[in-house]
C-alpha cells in the first residue's frame, strides 16, 4: 500500500557501536550532545554479525541452532552478557512533516528488542523482530535537523518466542522510515475483494474512514463512496492467473493506492477451494537469507526467489517461520503464489525441557502472542496471495495460540487458520503435519488414521483437509521419493499438497585462508563460528544452494509437480497430455519433440496439441518422424517437452515446464543388470602368476590386479561405501552408525582369493571386508580379450549373515587425472539416484569432471549418473577410453577419492588428486530418501542385502579411436 503522504527513508549510514553487554552500555545514548564522531559507520538495514564478511567481520559472529536456546532457559530473563548494538543518526525533516498531523517512525524489522530516543527524549521500546513497529514522534521532532538513537539487544524476552530453525543474527535488518500522517488522512484501509464463481462477479468492499472515495477505472468505479458494496465483472486472482486491479482510496487530504485481487477461500467437504475450485499446494518453505547480508534482502534477491519458484512450477510459499519482508508479498501478488503467512512465534527450545514454562499456555504471555498476530494481520491483510494465517511454528499448544486464532478469525474471516502444533484441530482450519510417512498420509486420505485424543474433536478433524506443511527435507543430496508423495496428493481429494523443507541453504560466506584453495569462497554452517552450542549443517537443507544455484533436488521437484503430465504410448502411436492446472488453460504452453538414437538427436519438431482447459486431457498422434524405424539397431527415444510459448515475467520463451519420454524401439533397459557368471568356485587357487599378465589391452600384476588399460595406468577395487549423505547420517536402523560403520564398509581390506589364467582371459575372486566383522563380499572379475578391447564380467556375492542396507555395490577405478571429461548415454543431464530420477531424461550428455560434481554445502556423495549404457572419458576433449555396458549401470566420476570426499567439511577442503581421477561403475546404489528429517529410503529404492542375488554386470573397455 502506497500513500501520497510524505515519507522520508532513514536507510543508509548510521553511527554504530557494539556493546558487549549490559555493563558496557552508553548511558547517554539518546543525548544530542553525545559525541559519536569516533564511532563506526554501519549500513541500515543490515545484520551486524554479517558486516565485513567474508574478509573483515567486525561485530561478532552468527550462531546457528535448530531447537536449542543459546542461553539458559529462564523466561522471561536473558543473560547480562547480551551483545547490544547502539545506533545514532541525524535527519533533516521538511516543514510539511510538522505543519499538521502526526510524524511517525516505522521500523520494519529489528532483532530482537530495542529502545528508541529522539532529540534526547526516550520514545519507547519494541519487540517482535520480524514485525513492523511504529512510534509517534510528533511531540519531539522539529523542522530541520533531528537526531535519533536506537539501542538493540541481541537477546530479550522476545527471544523465547523467536526460536526458529535459523541463524541468530541481530540489528536493524529491515528499512526505517519517517512517515507524515496528515490530519484527516487515511490511516487504514482494508480491501475485501470476494469472488462469486457461480455468477462470475467480484464483490468489492472497502473498510476506510468515512468520507473517502474509491476509484478503480478498470471496473468503472470513479470516486464512489467507500461505504458501498460493489458487484462487478472481474477476472479472479489465482496463483495461475494473478490478475490485479489498481485501486485508489482518497479524500481531500490523502490518496492511498493498492492492488486488489478478487478471490474466495473456503473449506468444503474436506477440500481447499479457491473460487469454488479445489487447489493443490505445491510449495516450499522459505526463510529469508542471503549468504552475505543475512536476513537483509534486496528486492532483486526476493524477485530472484520468486522467479526461480515460478520457473520450477512451485505455486505456494509458507513464510517459515515469520512474516517476510513486505515486498516479498507484493511479488507473490504480482507473479502468483499461494501464501501461508506465518506469525513470528516459535518456542521450540522448551521441548528439550519437556515444555516446562512454555509461554504458549501461560496467561502472562497472552498479550505478547496477540500483539504478534495483530501486527502481522494488519500489515498483510490486503495481499490476495495470502490464503492462510499461520499462528507460528513448533510452539506446542495452549490458550494463547487459541486466542490468536480467535482474534484473526474475528478480524479477517475471509482467510483460513493454520498451525501445525494443533493436532486436535480445535482452533485451526486444516489438519497440518510434518514429515509423515507415505503410509500415514494414505491413512489420513482414507480417514483410517488414529482418532484425536479428545473424542469431541475427531469428527471436526476428519472433516478438514490434510496438509504436509513440511516434508521431503532437502538437506544435501536429496530429497528422494517426491514422486510417491505427489501420486498420493494427486489421487486423494482430502490431501491438499505440501511444502518442501526448505528453499535455501543458509550458508554464510567464508574465505579459505590457507592451503591449495586459499582465497576461494565457501559457505559456513553451524560450528564454523566458534559457537559453544550449535546444530552443525542442519541449516543447509534447501532446494537452492546458498548462492541460489538450483540443486538437482529442485529440478526433480519441478518435474514431479509439472503443470502437465505427458504420457507417450509407442504401441498405440499416441501422446496423451493432461493438464494439472486448476484455473488457467494451456494456451501459454507449446510442445516440441526430440527424437534420439542412442542418445544422439536425429529429429526435432513441434507437436500440435489443442489448448486444454484446466484439468482436461488430449490425445494426439506421434509425429511422423517417430513412426519410421531407425536405419540400424539402436535405442530410439522420443521426448516431448512442454515449453513456454511466449515470454513471461518470470521466464523466457522456450523455458521447459515439463517433459515425457518413451522408447520407440524394443530394446530392454533393466533397472539393475544380472550376471551370467556362476558363483565363485568353492575350491580356490590363490597362487600368484609367474609374472605380470597381459590380456588384450589390459595388464595385470602377479596377483591378477589390473594395473593398465591401453597403456594407461588404471587400477580397480571393489567398492561398497559412499561418502555419507546427510540423509544417511540420520537414517536410524537403515544406514551409517547402526549398519554401515559396524560392517567396516568405509575401511575395506581386500584379499585375492582366487586366480585363474589362460590365453585370453583372467578370472579373479577378490574377498573384501572390514576389520572385526565376518561379513564380507566376494567380487568375481572375469577379463576376456575381445577383438577391439577387453570385456569384464562381474559378480558380487555376500559372505556371512548380512542384513539391512548397503551403500553401493560396484567397482572403483583409478584413472589418469588428465582425463577431465565424460560423455555418457543414459539419464541426465543432472545427477540421479534410485529415488531421484523424475527430473532426468535419456540422452547423450557431455560434462567436464568439475561439472559432474554437485557442490553441496557439506561435501557428500553426489554426481551419479544412472542407467548408463555407454561412456567415454576424454583428455582435453580427445577421447581416450570407451566403456560399453551390456546392461545399464550407474556411473560416478570425480577428481578425488571417496575417502577424501568423506573427510571434507566444506568444498574447499577438496583438492583434485595430481595423479588420479576416480570412476565408479556400480551395479546399484542405495537411494537417498529424506531421513535427515523424515522417512528414509522407500523399500522400492533401497539397496538391501536380500537383493544381492546374481548381482553383477558386464562392460567392455575399448579404445575410442577404433570406433
Amino acid at each position: 500500500m502506497s500513500s501520497s503522504a510524505a515519507r522520508l527513508s532513514l536507510d543508509g549510514d548510521w553511527r554504530f557501536r557494539l556493546a558487549t553487554g549490559l555493563d558496557d552500555l552508553t548511558l547517554d545514548l539518546g543525548s544530542p550532545e553525545l559525541d559519536d564522531s569516533r564511532w563506526d559507520t554501519i549500513a541500515v538495514p543490515s545484520c551486524w554479525q554479517m558486516i565485513g564478511r567474508p574478509d573483515a567481520p567486525r561485530y561478532g559472529a552468527p550462531a546457528y541452532t535448530n531447537i536449542k536456546f543459546p542461553f539458559p532457559v529462564d523466561p522471561p530473563f536473558v543473560p547480562d552478557e547480551n551483545p547490544t548494538g547502539e545506533y545514532r543518526r541525524t535527519f533533516e525533516l521538511p516543514e510539511e512533516f510538522v505543519a499538521d498531523g502526526r510524524c511517525l517512525i516505522r521500523f520494519e524489522g529489528v532483532d530482537s528488542a530495542f529502545a528508541l530516543w529522539c532529540n534526547g527524549v526516550w520514545i519507547g521500546d519494541g519487540k517482535g523482530s520480524r514485525l513492523p513497529t511504529e512510534f509517534d514522534l510528533t511531540h519531539v521532532v522539529r523542522p530541520g535537523i533531528n537526531q535519533v538513537a536506537v539501542r538493540v539487544h541481541q537477546w530479550s524476552s522476545g527471544s523465547y518466542l523467536e526460536d526458529q530453525d535459523m541463524w541468530w543474527v541481530s540489528g536493524i535488518f529491515r528499512s526505517v522510515t519517517i512517515l507524515h500522517r496528515p490530519s484527516g488522512g487515511i490511516d487504514d484501509v482494508f480491501v475485501h475483494a470476494d469472488y462469486d464463481h457461480e455468477q462470475g462477479l467480484g464483490r468489492l468492499r472497502i473498510d476506510a474512514p468515512a468520507g473517502t472515495t474509491l476509484t478503480c477505472r478498470e471496473l468503472g468505479l470513479d470516486r464512489v463512496d467507500t461505504a458501498g458494496s460493489y458487484d462487478v465483472a472481474v477476472d479472479p486472482w489465482t496463483a495461475e492467473t494473478p490478475r490485479l486491479y489498481s485501486i485508489t482510496v482518497a479524500n481531500d487530504v490523502e490518496e492511498v493506492h493498492l492492488r486488489a485481487g478478487f478471490r474466495t477461500v473456503e473449506i468444503t467437504d474436506g477440500q481447499l477451494l479457491v473460487n469454488g475450485v479445489p487447489i493443490l499446494l505445491q510449495g516450499v518453505n522459505r526463510h529469508e537469507w542471503h549468504p552475505l547480508t543475512g536476513r537483509t534482502l534486496s528486492e532483486e534477491t526476493m524477485r530472484r526467489d520468486v522467479e526461480l519458484m515460478k520457473q520450477h512450477n512451485i505455486n505456494a510459499v509458507r513464510t517459515s517461520h515469520y512474516p517476510p519482508d513486505p515486498r516479498f508479498l507484493d511479488l507473490c501478488d504480482e507473479y502468483g503464489l499461494w501464501v501461508i503467512d506465518e506469525c513470528d512465534v516459535e518456542t521450540h527450545g522448551f521441548v528439550l525441557n519437556d515444555w516446562r514454562n512454555n509461554p504458549s499456555d501461560d496467561p502472562i504471555w497472552r498479550d505478547a502472542y496477540l500483539d504478534r498476530i495483530q501486527r502481522m494481520v494488519e500489515r498483510d491483510k490486503n495481499h490476495p496471495s495470502v490464503v492462510f494465517w499461520s499462528l507460528g511454528n513448533e510452539a506446542d499448544t495452549g490458550a494463547n495460540l487459541a486466542a490468536m486464532s480467535a482474534w484473526a478469525l474475528r478480524r479477517d474471516p475471509s482467510r483460513l487458520i493454520h498451525y501445525e502444533g494443533n493436532r486436535e484441530c480445535d482452533y485451526v482450519d486444516v489438519y497440518s503435519k510434518m514429515y509423515d510417512s507415505l503410509d500415514f498420509v494414505e491413512q489420513v486420505a482414507l480417514r483410517t488414521d488414529p482418532p484425536t485424543s479428545d473424542p469431541s474433536n475427531d469428527a471436526r478433524r476428519r472433516s478438514l483437509p490434510y496438509l504436509l506443511c513440511e516434508y521431503a527435507h532437502a538437506m544435501g543430496n536429496g530429497p528422494g521419493g517426491l514422486a510417491e508423495y505427489q501420486e498420493l496428493f494427486d489421487t486423494h481429494p482430502r490431501l491438499i499438497g505440501g511444502f518442501i523443507w526448505e528453499w535455501i541453504d543458509h550458508g554464510v560466506v567464508l574465505r579459505q585462508d590457507s592451503g591449495p584453495n586459499a582465497g576461494r569462497l565457501y559457505y559456513g554452517y553451524g560450528g564454523d563460528f566458534g559457537e559453544q552450542v550449535h546444530d552443525r549443517n542442519f541449516i543447509a537443507d534447501g532446494l537452492v544452494l546458498p548462492d541460489r544455484t538450483p540443486s538437482p533436488g529442485l529440478t526433480e521437484y519441478a518435474q514431479v509437480i509439472a503443470p502437465v503430465r505427458i504420457t507417450i504410448d509407442p504401441a498405440a502411436g499416441t501422446i496423451q497430455v493432461r493438464s494439472r492446472l486448476s484455473f488457467a488453460d494451456t494456451a501459454h504452453i507449446g510442445f516440441r519433440y526430440v527424437i534420439s538414437d542412442d542418445g544422439i538427436e536425429v529429429a526435432i519438431g513441434d507437436v500440435d496439441v489443442p489448448v486444454l482447459a484446466a484439468g482436461e486431457t488430449a490425445t494426439v498422434s506421434l509425429p511422423a518422424a517417430a513412426v519410421s524405424p531407425p536405419r540400424q539397431r539402436c535405442e530410439r527415444w522420443i521426448r516431448l517437452e512442454a515449453v513456454l510459448a511466449g515470454k513471461t515475467d518470470w521466464a523466457p520463451t522456450g523455458h521447459r515446464l515439463a517433459f515425457g519420454e518413451a522408447q520407440l524401439t524394443q530394446i530392454s533397459v533393466p533397472q539393475r543388470p544380472r550376471t551370467a557368471l556362476p558363483p565363485p568356485p568353492v575350491h580356490r587357487d590363490s597362487s600368484p602368476a609367474g609374472g605380470p599378465l597381459t590380456i588384450g589391452p589390459a595388464t595385470f600384476d602377479v596377483r591378477g590386479r589390473l594395473v593398465a588399460l591401453f597403456d594407461h595406468p588404471v587400477t580397480l577395487l571393489p567398492a561398497l561405501w559412499r561418502a555419507t549423505i546427510d540423509n544417511d547420517k540420520y537414517a536410524g536402523g537403515q544406514a551409517v552408525e547402526t549398519v554401515w560403520e559396524p560392517l567396516g564398509l568405509h575401511r575395506l581390506q581386500h584379499r585375492m582369493a582366487h586366480l585363474a589364467v589362460d590365453d585370453d582371459h583372467v578370472s579373479v575372486v577378490v574377498r573384501s571386508g572390514g576389520a572385526i566383522t565376518d561379513r564380507m563380499i566376494d567380487t568375481t572379475l572375469v577379463w576376456t580379450a575381445v577383438d577391439d578391447g577387453i570385456q569384464l564380467q562381474t559378480r558380487f556375492d555376500l559372505v556371512g549373515p548380512w542384513q539391512g542396507t548397503i551403500p553401493r555395490i560396484g567397482l572403483q577405478l583409478a584413472v589418469p587425472a588428465a582425463w577431465d571429461e565424460m560423455t555418457w548415454f543414459g539419464l541426465g543431464p543432472q545427477e540421479t539416484y534410485a529415488d531421484t530420477r523424475s527430473g532426468a531424461w535419456t540422452g547423450r550428455f557431455t560434462a567436464s569432471i568439475e561439472q559432474l560434481q554437485t557442490p553441496y554445502t557439506r561435501p557428500q556423495e553426489n554426481g551419479q549418473r544412472s542407467l548408463v549404457r555407454r561412456l567415454e572419458l576424454a583428455n582435453d576433449s580427445e577421447p581416450v577410453l570407451r566403456i560399453d555396458a551390456e546392461a545399464p549401470i550407474s556411473v560416478t566420476y570425480r577428481p578425488w577419492s571417496t575417502d577424501h570426499l568423506e573427510a571434507a567439511r566444506h568444498p574447499v577442503d577438496l583438492v583434485p588428486d595430481h595423479n588420479n581421477n576416480w570412476l565408479h561403475l556400480d551395479w546399484a546404489q542405495h537411494g537417498v530418501g529424506s531421513a535427515a528429517c523424515g522417512p528414509g529410503v522407500l523399500p522400492a529404492h533401497a539397496l538391501t542385502a536380500d537383493q544381492v542375488v546374481d548381482a553383477g554386470f558386464t562392460v567392455t573397455f575399448r579404445s575410442p579411436h577404433d570406433h
